[in-house]
């Protein structure tokens, strides 16, 4: 007999949500067991941009379309809650490519749209170096910008300036040519990004963060107020013929003759621990977050909260992705992330200035760049010699290696680390213990942890789930990071005992699976671009912001998986099918092809030095004086150009 989706009550196609909260819940009290983990797991110019389309044809080309092929929409029947999110997603993603701009003309007008200032000056050199590159100019895709500078503007371009000038690490660029005295790494390759499209570029000083974790958190109180005073700044001048078209120039670095007005400030750097009491006062006042006590004891069962009452989940699934990324409706997530922990290195400050990175949570008010590990292009980050490995030809299974990071693991609060969790998570072995309820206590703490208000869901018979995890997980730490000096090699004397560590596999070799979950470490995965670039199909669960996010459409180019992993089990049932519930594998293929052949459209070397080029723009023009009455506007002036003074 031949079985249909719909033929499943479903109750049965969530009952893998349950078993994996117990799973979950199961890893926290399991202490008794010698069970080593190892391998089996402004309407105006809204009308304006429709009037001027095609007025300027700077590398005007075809609108960009994907192939007929890459729609796994078209082969769901609606069945399963997932079904809905796919055919979501192409209809949002179909939506972009409908804002697609393809003249300067067009480009300008959805920045006005948008924005509701001009476009900064350089805006058409800009546009050319976009369209010279084929770019695929969607005005949406350069949110996070204007969401990271939107706030200074409420702050003085000359202590913005000052700020910038006095950190310790920094690049500057004068004359068209960047610099840094710094020697570090990830300087270095900011730098030779920076330096690719210098030439384009005004005078300036970028503040760079060179730690892992994101550094600035504003009080949500204070950043209101900050968002209010910028509000006042925006406006399009209808006198267009007095708009300021050229930056300013600035002294040589370590010449500039410092503003009376703007003294040095002496930051304060906090290093208060667990991070979670940093980070939550970027949260709404009444949000679970704010209003959740904190938790100082993370050597014990955490609660976790039904991924059925969550507001950025739908039928216990990811339906919001964005908002998954952000923990101030998500409270319990202070226990479920080392970042929220105890990070490697905690170094905080609540005071606004323009400091670059390369990721950040949602609270966090840095300046996101695209994180130099992408821009490396290093072979153990891209494995891109196997990226076009054949779907048919690779094996049924998903698989993760890495490092037991995530922050700084001690024997008392390791439990509450989410790749040591995900890890026990995909262990058939660990999963038959927690089916047959082997823990007294953990038995019943997991049974009043899973209770729900859409029902009780009977767990599958007793040994089933174990197995079948076992048949396709390839999950394993390859290095267990130790808290405590003095261990062998990968090894450590309180984890050890609970997990093994397994040979690594390089991501060439990863490529040869159908199946990518990615989760964070001590910040973002730097695995993420070449994941998407593969033929494999990523399953993403992160808290934090990317350059790229906007660009991206989950379920259309990556599966979300919820951060409590609670929807892992469930996920791979709908692709996998477990011998009662057929699997989508070709939902999957299709999925896993879209996403590759968009990220080789949107997420190219080039497409990091547009977002850059866009991005310092903004900022130079942010930063100076004349910032209020500074534009493009060559086109609403018809045989004049906007003038100022250098």
């Amino acid at each position: 007999m031949i079985l249909r989706p719909s033929s499943i009550p479903q109750r049965r196609r969530l009952q893998y949500l349950a078993v994996a909260v117990l799973v979950a819940l199961f890893f926290w009290c399991w202490t008794g067991s010698d069970t080593v983990v190892g391998p089996g797991g402004a309407a105006k110019w809204s009308a304006q941009r429709k009037q001027q389309q095609h007025q300027h044809p700077i590398g005007k080309g075809p609108q960009y379309q994907p192939l007929s092929q890459t729609n796994a929409a078209a082969l769901t029947t609606g069945d399963h809650p997932i079904d809905a999110l796919i055919q979501a997603a192409e209809k949002e993603f179909s939506a972009k490519l409908q804002e697609q701009s393809l003249s300067l003309a067009e480009a300008a007008a959805a920045y006005r749209e948008r924005r509701g200032r001009h476009p900064p000056p350089g805006f058409r050199q800009w546009y050319e170096f976009a369209a010279a590159h084929k770019a695929v100019v969607v005005e949406e895709f350069w949110d996070q910008i204007y969401a990271d500078l939107e706030p200074l503007w409420s702050v003085r371009p000359g202590r913005l300036r000052r700020d910038a000038a006095d950190f310790e690490m920094r690049i500057a660029v004068r004359a068209g040519k960047a610099s840094t005295t710094s020697e570090w790494f990830w300087t270095q390759i900011w730098l030779s990004m920076i330096q690719s499209i210098e030439h384009l570029l005004p005078d300036m000083d970028l503040a760079l963060n060179a730690m892992d974790e994101p550094r600035i958190v504003v009080p949500w109180e204070k950043m209101r107020d900050h968002m209010a005073q910028a509000a006042k700044t925006k406006k399009l001048p209808d006198d267009v013929e007095s708009a300021v078209s050229v930056f300013q120039r600035l002294p040589p670095p370590g010449q500039e003759q410092p503003d009376p007005n703007e003294k040095s400030r002496d930051l304060k750097w906090e290093v208060t621990k667990p991070y979670w009491l940093v980070v939550r006062r970027g949260c709404a006042p009444g949000s679970a977050a704010r209003d959740a006590k904190p938790i100082t004891d993370f050597d014990r069962t955490p609660q976790i909260a039904s991924p059925f009452s969550l507001a950025h989940m739908r039928h216990g699934f990811v339906a919001n992705y964005t908002l998954s990324t952000d923990f101030c409706h998500q409270a319990d997530l202070q226990g479920l992330s080392g970042m929220l922990v105890e990070p490697i290195s905690v170094s905080a400050t609540a005071e606004l200035f323009p400091l670059f990175g390369g990721s950040k949570l949602a609270v966090n008010n840095d300046i996101l760049l695209p994180a130099p590990i992408y821009w490396s292009g290093e072979e153990r980050f891209t494995g891109q010699d196997a990226a076009d490995f054949p779907w048919d030809k690779k094996r049924d299974a998903a698989v993760w290696r890495g490092v037991a990071t995530g922050g700084r693991n001690t024997e008392q609060n390791w439990r509450a680390f989410q790749r040591h969790r995900f890890v026990a998570m995909s262990n058939g072995t660990l999963v038959t213990l927690a089916e047959e309820k082997k823990e007294t206590k953990s038995s019943s703490q997991a049974s009043g942890a899973t209770a729900d208000s859409s029902g009780n869901f009977a767990l599958p018979p007793a040994a089933q789930l174990g197995p079948w995890v076992s048949s396709w997980a390839d999950v394993g730490f390859t290095d267990l990071m130790c808290g405590y000096g003095g261990q062998e090699l990968g090894q450590c004397n309180y984890t050890g005992r609970y997990f093994g560590v397994m040979p690594s596999v390089d991501m060439a070799q990863q490529f040869t699976y159908k199946y990518l979950p990615d989760v964070d470490g001590n910040s973002f995965s730097g695995r993420y671009r070449g994941f998407l670039r593969s033929t494999s199909l990523p399953v993403k669960a992160t808290l934090f912001r990317e350059w790229h996010d906007s660009r991206l459409v989950a379920w259309k180019h990556f599966v979300p998986m919820d951060n409590r992993f609670g929807d892992w089990y469930a996920i791979m049932e709908y692709f996998l099918g477990d011998g009662e519930l057929l699997g989508h594998d070709a939902v999957a293929q299709r999925i896993a092809a879209a996403g590759k052949e968009w990220a080789d459209r949107v997420l190219r070397k080039e497409d990091m030095q547009i977002y850059v080029l866009r991005l310092l723009l903004e900022y130079a023009r942010v930063v100076d004086e004349r910032r209020e009455s500074m534009g493009w506007v060559d086109d609403l002036v018809s045989g004049a150009r906007g003038r100022g003074k250098a």
